[in-house]
């Protein structure tokens, strides 16, 4: 009985200390991407671009320059990533995105996007509005719109 309450006690004490560590990781993880974007954000430029193409692709397979490849860590070089291939200016280049713009970006328009780098930060439409698509209903939501319809 004694050993039972000693490994108990022992688990709980190594439990506590892990999630202490998480804690602290976590804080320390947001300071650093806050300060990324704060510096992102300072040296974004708008840009007007017509986009040729949008996918999800690996990070080795998206034409990025070599010095992008480099730069990123071996693990996430396989990893699929937006890359957004646009025409600015006379050139075409191949973009990376933010997941949250990705969905919006529309191909085969002109738009005015806000450009840190080889990163798209914001879209907005060139001539008028972005269209928002809407966001798709799991099963079980349907079925839960259906009855509520039926109890009104």
């Amino acid at each position: 009985m004694d050993t039972l309450a000693i490994v108990l006690i022992v688990t709980a004490v190594i439990v506590v200390a892990v999630l202490v560590g998480l804690y602290f990781l976590g804080r320390k993880l947001q300071k650093k991407q806050e300060d990324s974007e704060a510096q992102m954000k300072a040296a974004a430029q708008t840009v007007s671009m017509l986009v040729i193409d949008k996918k999800k692709m690996k990070l080795k397979d998206a034409g990025l320059p070599k010095i992008v490849l480099d730069q990123t860590p071996k693990y996430m070089r396989g990893s699929k990533v937006p890359i957004v291939k646009a025409k600015i200016g006379s050139k075409v280049l191949s973009l990376i995105c933010d997941v949250k713009v990705f969905d919006i970006i529309p191909v085969k328009k002109e738009v005015k996007a806000v450009l840190s780098g080889i990163y798209i930060m914001d879209v907005r439409g060139l001539r008028s509005g972005l269209e928002v698509k809407k966001e798709k209903k799991g099963f079980f939501k349907r079925i839960a719109g259906k009855f509520k319809k039926e109890d009104k």
